[in-house]
């Protein structure tokens, strides 16, 4: 699952939370009698071309008594912010403020990894500015995540290993997020997943993840945990839709998650041509990989197979 979907997954869960944490001001608003709408992406194919929507998230924010006009957000998470275009997010706040007959709109945008950005669009001549256009912007990598670590916002606290701290921290930061996941979270399904989502933003190699556990042990029993419940819910919807497939993807999955911990965040490339390895593929890679240091020995074992 790429970082976008991710994050588009965050956003959709806990939409109050995603804007109490990039939106804060704008949030306070947001009380109990509010209520929040995701807007889904089929509404918008008609109006909206493909490219000018893509990894956005629009939130609509209604108050059913009428006591405000209703608030559409707009979210976007960019992991490569030289890849963020401000035509691009402009050209849809325009699109979805002509849709939906409003002009409160609020764009927010989410940057994971370090780089540069404009932060504002003014077009117009020396005679005068005929649009200007700004969004929120919060850089993840930016905020420190020792101010979040008790934090009751779930979304910070699943966040955390996605923010700055130094390297003795790293193991009290992926503690305090898995604390925060069973803390805040009563769902054991979305337990489940958001555990996956920590796993994937710790990227514990196996000599981390061993030297975690002992300083973590609950917390890492905890994690271990949710891995084999993750594995075994994928075995037993593949035996619903057919045994070979079940057992194909609780492999791949189990495979993928402990590359994670030997050798760091597998690239999506190889993540798909690992899902689409045969089951007896998949398994020779899962005692291969015990051998491996890093990600160099991936590339080399794909090259041999």
């Amino acid at each position: 699952m790429s970082h976008d979907q991710n994050f588009k997954n965050l956003i959709c869960d806990y939409p109050r939370e995603t804007l109490a944490l990039f939106a804060a001001a704008e949030a306070q608003a947001i009380d109990a009698g509010a209520r929040i709408l995701p807007i889904r992406e089929e509404q918008l194919k008609e109006r909206l071309g493909e490219r000018f929507r893509e990894l956005d998230v629009p939130l609509l924010v209604e108050w059913p008594d009428g006591r405000r006009a209703a608030l559409l957000f707009v979210l976007e998470e960019e992991t490569d912010p030289g890849r963020f275009s401000i035509h691009r997010l402009a050209h849809y706040c325009l699109d979805l403020a002509e849709l939906y007959g409003t002009e409160r709109v609020v764009p927010v945008v989410i940057f994971l990894h370090p780089g540069t950005y404009p932060e504002r669009l003014d077009l117009g001549s020396e005679q005068r500015h005929y649009l200007q256009f700004s969004y929120l912007h919060t850089a993840l990598f930016r905020l420190r995540a020792r101010e979040y670590l008790d934090s009751d916002n779930i979304v910070a606290r699943l966040a955390l290993p996605t923010m700055t701290f130094a390297p003795e921290e790293k193991f009290e930061v992926i503690a305090a997020a898995t604390r925060g996941l069973t803390e805040l979270e009563p769902d054991p399904e979305r337990r489940l997943k958001y555990a996956d989502f920590i796993d994937i933003y710790a990227m514990l190699d196996e000599n981390e993840w061993e030297a975690y556990r002992q300083r973590y042990p609950q917390e890492a029993t905890t994690m271990i945990s949710f891995s084999e419940r993750f594995t075994e819910q994928g075995r037993q919807q593949g035996l619903q839709q057919g045994l070979q497939q079940g057992l194909h993807q609780g492999e791949a999955t189990l495979v993928l998650r402990q590359l994670n911990r030997r050798v760091g965040s597998v690239p999506e490339a190889y993540r798909q041509r690992i899902e689409s390895l045969p089951v007896d593929q998949i398994e020779i890679l899962g005692e291969d990989l015990l051998d491996f240091t890093g990600p160099a020995d991936l590339e080399a074992w794909f090259a041999r197979h």
